[in-house]
């Protein structure tokens, strides 16, 4: 069970959170001859129409999601779907559900099918309660998350940590411009508090969120990894985009999951994030 094993303990740290990119002068490239007076003026209208700063690109991305006013009304989701594993030649398929509440109480519940690999099922239950984490898994065992995987959780607010970032101390940087395939994005340097950083990377023109790059901590693998997800299929839930495909690769895996259902602001009883309570003999 060695495929499995290795999986099972990279998904439990996945984040939903790109190469390092550097600011481009489309000023210099499509300059004219013209006066000395006029250079640094047309250079400087480019440049503010071209690159805005990174507090202005945050704002202009949650327009794009719905707003302010839309986000700010969610409570809650849940989501349904599915999720494939790809790695050592091998698609492992199953079923993933997920469960969010404001601020930051998170859980995802995941079965797949092992029946490639001589097994039955793996079920992998994720807890996150706001202050603490758990996480379950019906081969490997039970145990909680601590650490820099337990601080990316609880840095992961509803509906998105970007909403209220300068209240949780988060800084974002305007690193440059780059592609994510044949779309240009901005790319911002997130760096909250504490736990991971990443790189995020929003589309130039709708100002959607493309990609996001990050190092997390896997020391079943040896030590910290680099992790690239990719959202894209956005569609519009009670006035908010979200992104139905979600993949995640990295050097061992690459996991892909797309939702079919997603529903908001329905009651969610605290203890499903709760870490469960100890069957009695």
């Amino acid at each position: 069970m060695r495929y499995t094993v290795r999986w099972s303990a990279l998904l439990v740290v996945a984040v939903l959170w790109a190469a390092t990119a550097n600011a481009q002068t489309q000023a210099q490239a499509q300059a004219r001859p013209q006066t000395q007076a006029q250079v640094p003026a047309k250079t400087e209208a480019q440049a503010q129409t071209l690159t805005p700063t990174a507090d202005d690109l945050v704002e202009k991305h949650l327009a794009a999601m719905g707003g302010r006013a839309a986000l700010t009304k969610l409570e809650s989701r849940t989501a349904t779907g599915s999720i494939v594993v790809s790695a050592q030649g091998m698609e492992l398929a199953g079923a993933v559900e997920v469960f969010a509440k404001a601020p930051n109480k998170a859980r995802s519940l995941i079965r797949l099918d092992l029946s490639q690999v001589g097994g039955t099922e793996m079920v992998i239950d994720q807890r996150c309660d706001g202050k603490t984490a758990f996480a379950g898994n019906s081969i490997q065992g039970d145990r909680e998350i601590t650490g820099n995987r337990l601080q990316n959780m609880l840095n992961a607010s509803f509906p998105t940590p970007l909403l209220k970032y300068k209240e949780a101390g988060t800084k974002v940087e305007l690193v440059g411009k780059d592609k994510v395939g044949m779309r240009d994005v901005f790319v911002i340097q997130y760096t909250p508090k504490a736990g991971s950083s990443s790189r995020q990377s929003f589309d130039a023109d709708t100002y959607m969120l493309l990609r996001v790059v990050t190092k997390v901590d896997a020391p079943e693998l040896g030590g910290e990894i680099e992790q690239t997800t990719d959202l894209s299929d956005y569609r519009e839930i009670d006035g908010v985009k979200i992104p139905f495909t979600v993949q995640t690769i990295n050097s061992a895996q690459t996991v892909t999951i797309r939702l079919d259902k997603v529903e908001h602001n329905k009651p969610i009883d605290e203890s499903m994030f709760a870490k469960p309570v100890a069957k009695q003999d």
